[in-house]
């Protein structure tokens, strides 16, 4: 038993190294499927949004969801450092390293390793031999690292999700609750100011760029709420894609450009994060934006100065853009439980900002 025992002890710490590793220090996208914590994810978050989808009151469903980010971020942490003590156990049971009375107990060995890894120095027990000793400044020094990582990872951890929450409240009151591409478009083009739209997309053009990175970097980030129940990353992400591509079939030639380097790095960003959440494309049952919807949109949008063109190609190009992101937002959106915002605002629904004091 005591070469396996080895073996095992060895396996097990180097997964969870190369996993923490993989999840807290290196900034790019891990490709491969068969990773501890995409395993652990997976068999949280299927269950927990399984309970929530039999929640028929909204508000209380999304504050059950709101939980789950944190509390399986704290969860993934207890799994590590668990299965850290639990490797070094089998190391020092394997090796006899607590000469002691009881040492040969693997109970003991799993008690020794734990007050090694977190450094707590009771002095109840001490190792014995060369490798015993040797293994024990192994465990303290990879426990007090691992803690240190943990205590940089948090707040770098926070500090992105609130510039990604900073951005998705600023819609509020530029594109409604929740937000919408003709709503967006209507606000900002009042009193002719056109302009203003080509500028807001440069804005959203750095939003999403950084929500790439930092949601490539750190997936939890995903399942992260916002603040209100009208409001997500998904749909933020889904909106901004609707408004360029219509503000790239308009007249206004000055936003064109601006809307197709938007789109361009919106779309980017919804596909690698398609990948990294293993949700594979999957077209919409019911179409968002019909052939009457569209021609609606195009008579609101005329009345607040923005011209959409009403052309065969126009629309042609319009259906290409929306197939390319469609399918992606669609994915996310139902495997993370944050609804897709509509092409019109919702009647009757107050924007955030007006609601409570």
């Amino acid at each position: 038993m005591q070469p396996l025992a080895v073996i095992a002890g060895i396996l097990l710490i180097f997964v969870i190294l190369w996993d923490a590793f993989e999840t807290v220090v290196l900034p790019r996208r891990v490709t491969q499927q068969l990773r501890l914590a995409r395993l652990f994810y997976r068999a949280t978050w299927l269950p927990w949004s399984a309970v929530a989808l039999r929640m028929r009151n909204d508000r209380r469903r999304e504050n059950f969801l709101s939980f789950y980010g944190p509390m399986s971020l704290i969860l993934l942490l207890a799994v590590w450092a668990s299965g850290m003590i639990f490797g070094f156990g089998f190391l020092h049971w394997a090796l006899d390293s607590i000469p002691q009375e009881g040492g040969g107990d693997f109970v003991t060995a799993l008690y020794f390793s734990g007050t090694s890894f977190f450094t707590l120095g009771l002095g109840d027990l001490a190792p014995g031999g060369g490798w015993g000793r040797l293994l024990t400044v192994v465990e303290a020094g990879i426990g007090f690292a691992f803690l240190g990582l943990i205590v940089g990872y948090l707040p770098a951890l926070n500090q992105a999700f609130s510039e990604r929450e900073a951005g998705v409240s600023l819609l509020d009151a530029r594109a409604g609750s929740p937000p919408t591409a003709t709503e967006l478009l209507r606000r900002n083009c009042r009193g002719d100011n056109i302009a203003a739209v080509g500028r807001f997309l440069r804005d959203w053009e750095q939003w999403s760029a950084e929500v790439l990175e930092s949601h490539l970097s750190y997936p939890v980030l995903g399942y992260f709420r916002s603040h209100h129940d009208h409001q997500s990353w998904v749909t933020a992400l889904t909106m901004i894609l609707d408004a360029s591509a219509l503000v790239v079939i308009s007249k206004d030639e000055e936003a064109i450009h601006q809307a197709q380097l938007t789109f361009a790095i919106a779309r980017h960003a919804v596909v690698d994060l398609s990948g990294v959440f293993g949700t594979p494309p999957k077209p919409l049952a019911r179409d968002r934006l019909e052939a009457k919807d569209l021609a609606l949109l195009r008579s609101t949008l005329l009345t607040a100065g923005f011209i959409i063109r009403d052309d065969p190609v126009a629309e042609q190009r319009l259906s290409q853009m929306r197939q390319a992101y469609e399918p992606y937002v669609n994915a996310l959106s139902r495997y993370l439980l944050m609804p897709l915002p509509p092409w019109f605002p919702v009647a009757g629904i107050p924007d955030d900002w007006q609601l409570g004091g």
